[in-house]
């Protein structure tokens, strides 16, 4: 799994530090139309996967929550056909890892498992929402990425040239695209980097 220690300080302590506004989990909604004009004007279409991603609490409650998210997330598995997993990275944070070729249950799965959180009064513990896109032409994987702790989205595009490359262009392009159809998050130093373990893979792998 990969989160860099770097980055488990920054979006951790720093991001809440820095917050804007609370969570809110609605805000998800956003992406699910934005996808569209992602493909009609960029060319970029759904992997069908994403991931929730949120600190771990050693409390009962905190467990029963958790335990009540899977639950909602298997009972979409046998409604939707939307698949679910989850794991803990290696610096102690919880993924709920969705696939789903329909994205609009995809949306509403992550959806439905942050509402539980914020609900459950766990909403600080909340640190991002992922949705995975792909080039149709190159196969470049990008990255909407929804800030729990800011409350808005940004993009984030690895470079599989270099290792822990970004590309900027790219980023600069999904944002003044969809800057309007999502919140996106105006001051680019928190555009945290979710950077995954091996190249070409997801930041929740």
């Amino acid at each position: 799994m990969g989160l860099l220690d770097r980055l488990r300080t920054v979006i951790g302590s720093r991001a809440a530090a820095d917050a804007s506004r609370g969570a809110d989990a609605a805000d998800l909604f956003d992406v699910s139309t934005a996808y569209v004009t992602m493909e009609a004007n960029l060319g970029y279409v759904p992997t069908g996967d994403a991931a929730l991603c949120f600190g771990d609490v050693d409390s009962t409650d905190f467990r029963d929550a958790v335990d009540e998210v899977e639950a909602i997330v298997a009972a979409g598995e046998a409604e939707t056909g939307t698949e679910y997993r989850s794991a803990t990275d290696d610096y102690g944070y919880r993924w709920i890892v969705l696939h789903d070729r329909t994205f609009e249950d995809l949306v509403t799965s992550v959806h439905f498992a942050a509402d539980t959180l914020i609900d459950a009064r766990f909403g600080s513990r909340l640190l991002a929402a992922l949705f995975g896109f792909e080039h149709e032409r190159d196969r470049t994987r990008a990255y909407w990425i929804y800030s729990f702790r800011r409350g808005s989205f940004y993009p984030f595009v690895p470079d599989d040239i270099g290792e822990h490359e970004r590309d900027s262009t790219a980023e600069f392009k999904l944002e003044s695209t969809l800057d309007g159809e999502l919140d996106v998050e105006g001051d680019r130093k928190y555009w945290y980097p979710l950077w995954p373990d091996r190249r070409g893979g997801d930041p929740w792998d």
